[in-house]
């Protein structure tokens, strides 16, 4: 099946949800995802906090709900590099294709946040809406999908890391215990801060590390024209080596790379207490999830690795 195909079978797939199962991707389930994330009852998700525990307790019962299973034993990965007892959460769908199961695409985002800081106009929580509470919804509704789903051929590994704001800690762990249990990566997919649009771009998100691989060229193929742009402050700024795709770049050397739309332009919040769930745009976050759906598709069912390094 070619690359137009599967888009147009993904936006018919989008209709027959409508009238099945529910809305999916849901700007209102997105909204009630980001919301919980970054309530002040979870003040901050510092890794290894009370709040942080209870969001990994949140997406535990999602994806099981949704029928990912567990990765592991259990969706916990604990960390083996922190000072404080931290896991990440990772649940899989094996693929349909006896020999592509064997090769996995992960999706990820980061659940942590900072926690407590100085207060700021009277508030010390920084929420985390947009980092990430944002990126994890996105990943959590792509689960959703896809666990509602025949499985595609290759198999699909949605992991929410603990300890980035650590120094990467969440998926420096992953990434180095998949190696070495022999997990064959075919590409890293992570998210980060999408919660808000751009202004003034022809494209929704752009990917750090664009000129690494090729894959801004397949998810534009797949998810239509304008999905994925350059951003040149993500050069500026070394963002490919500052979220958890680097990892997983790092360890495998295979494509790994970050989708954001926080071009330090469009959000002022940045690691502050005013990041609140309010100041999200859901029908933005929605719009994110229904343009990659048929290229995780495209990608997932594709006969061949497709994407590539440059």
């Amino acid at each position: 099946m070619n690359r137009r195909l599967y888009f147009i079978w993904g936006i018919v797939a989008m209709g027959l949800l409508l009238g099945s199962c529910g809305s999916i991707p849901s700007a209102k389930k997105m909204n009630e995802v980001v919301t919980y994330l970054a309530s002040d009852e979870l003040k901050g998700r510092d890794t290894g906090s009370e709040g942080i525990e209870k969001a990994g307790e949140f997406l535990e019962n999602e994806l099981e709900a949704y029928g990912v299973k567990p990765f592991f034993d259990s969706f916990r990965d604990t960390l083996s590099n922190t000072s404080t007892l931290a896991y990440n959460i990772v649940g899989v769908i094996e693929g349909s294709d006896p020999n592509l199961k064997e090769e996995y695409i992960l999706i990820g985002a980061h659940f942590d946040h900072i926690g407590i800081v100085p207060p700021k106009d009277g508030d010390e929580i920084a929420n985390g809406a947009n980092d990430n509470a944002s990126g994890t919804s996105t990943v959590l509704e792509l689960a959703r999908y896809f666990g509602r789903q025949n499985a595609p051929k290759r198999s699909l590994i949605f992991a929410f890391f603990s300890a980035e704001e650590k120094g990467l800690l969440g998926s420096k762990h992953l990434a180095t215990g998949l190696k070495d249990s022999g997990v064959n990566l075919y590409a890293m997919l992570n998210f980060e801060m999408t919660g808000v649009p751009m202004q003034g771009k022809d494209y929704l998100l752009y990917l750090t590390g664009y000129e690494k691989s090729n894959l801004a060229a397949v998810a534009n193929a797949y998810g239509g024209e304008g999905l994925v742009g350059f951003l040149p402050k993500a050069g500026e700024f070394n963002l490919f080596q500052r979220s958890d795709n680097y990892a997983f770049w790092e360890v495998y050397g295979v494509p790994s790379h970050t989708f954001s739309s926080f071009d330090f332009e469009n959000y002022n919040y940045y690691h502050q207490p005013g990041d609140e769930a309010s100041r999200m745009d859901y029908e933005h976050l929605s719009k994110v999830v229904s343009r990659m759906i048929p290229v995780i598709e495209g990608i997932a069912n594709g006969g061949s690795e497709e994407i590539k390094l440059n």
